[in-house]
């Protein structure tokens, strides 16, 4: 199983034509089976795909249909454990508190590989390798 982050789900609603590569790469990603996500991932893309300055933002019916698609996959919860593990992760790795605890949830969920492009890609964080699959 591989934990997605928000950007994966960002550029599949994605409208921009120089990002049409990273749509279609995104897209893809979100037709396999084996996917999974957090709570806080899909916060942040309702935020984020649905802020009055994104162009071509999405309404928040459309924002809430697509969450509920994703949540075919699993979805990890912040729970007490997840966040002290965030917070041991935050100060081992050196990432802020925000993307160690999106490591937590891919380790909570038993995920070794966490795709996104906002991390180092290759680098192992507690057994969870990030990917970047927009390279």
């Amino acid at each position: 199983m591989r934990f997605l982050d928000t950007n994966i789900l960002l550029y599949s609603v994605s409208s921009a034509q120089n990002e049409r590569t990273k749509r279609e790469t995104a897209e893809r990603l979100l037709l396999e089976p084996d996917n999974a996500l957090s709570v806080q991932v899909l916060q942040e893309f309702y935020a984020q795909a649905t802020r009055p300055t994104r162009a071509a933002r999405l309404t928040h019916e459309t924002a809430v249909r697509l969450i509920g698609t994703w949540l075919r996959f699993p979805v990890q919860s912040m729970t007490v454990a997840v966040m002290s593990d965030a917070l041991d992760i935050k100060a081992a790795a050196g990432l802020s508190y925000w993307d160690a605890a999106i490591v937590a949830a891919a380790k909570a969920l038993g995920c070794r590989e966490l795709f996104s492009e906002d991390m180092a890609d290759g680098r192992d964080i507690g057994g969870v390798r990030i990917v970047n699959p927009f390279r």
